[in-house]
């Protein structure tokens, strides 16, 4: 996976709410749906004229722009939040689960909803899955009967995505999170998709070993610059 499929596939799957140019800038508003959907990318050669202009105080730095990277740290923007994308062949993720374990569905159930509240994902980070144009889906995931994951999954051609991943803190390491992905692989599948990826931050070590486990691989890392 390219930086630049990466880029499309995660702005189709976790969409902003509006998006505009000033100058070699690519400006987002994410109405409250976090970095991701609210960071300035660069869409073509900059200058310091540029960087006077950008009326944006996050900006997000891929691979290949380490000058702009230098440029912004000189002007005494902080690094934030370096993040590592996976990605594996939906084939090599999918299988089955026990009855009942988890679901796709959507749209999402109130129970999904305070999951994912529970755990910081707010109305505004549900609002950016609504805005989703493409197929989509909530998984629920079970244990013991009883409610203890949630995630979201979209499709962008033949690649899809997961974000929000989020696993109930009192059963965190009974394989909740596999389950997850599996449920979004197997849905993934459904939908014809060759390829499922999901970005994670650096920091997140447990996440990050539990997609190495299922044979995900890194695919690509980014990082922000803030004001």
């Amino acid at each position: 996976m390219t930086p630049e499929v990466l880029a499309r596939v995660m702005e189709a799957t976790w969409p902003p709410a509006r998006v505009w140019r000033q100058g070699a800038f690519l400006c987002r508003d994410g109405a409250g749906g976090g970095k991701r959907v609210s960071a300035a990318s660069c869409a073509g050669d900059w200058a310091e004229a540029d960087l006077e202009a950008l009326d944006h105080d996050l900006v997000v730095i891929r691979p290949g722009e380490a000058a702009l990277d230098q440029a912004l740290e000189a002007r005494g923007w902080r690094l934030v939040d370096p993040v590592v994308a996976y990605a594996a062949p939906v084939a090599a993720l999918t299988g089955d689960l026990p009855p009942l374990s988890a679901f796709a569905h959507w749209p999402p159930l109130e129970i999904a909803r305070a999951i994912w509240a529970e755990g910081g994902i707010g109305p505004a980070r549900v609002n950016v899955m609504a805005r989703t144009a493409g197929p989509r889906a909530a998984i629920l995931a079970r244990h013991e009967d009883r409610p203890a994951g949630a995630a979201f999954v979209a499709l962008d051609g033949d690649h899809a995505m997961v974000h929000a991943v989020e696993v109930r803190e009192s059963v965190r390491r009974l394989g909740i999170g596999a389950t997850l992905l599996r449920a979004a692989a197997n849905w993934a599948a459904s939908e014809g998709a060759s390829h499922l990826s999901l970005v994670v931050t650096e920091r997140n070590t447990a996440a990050r070993a539990l997609y190495s486990r299922l044979g995900m691989q890194v695919v690509g890392q980014y990082h922000y610059r803030m004001k």
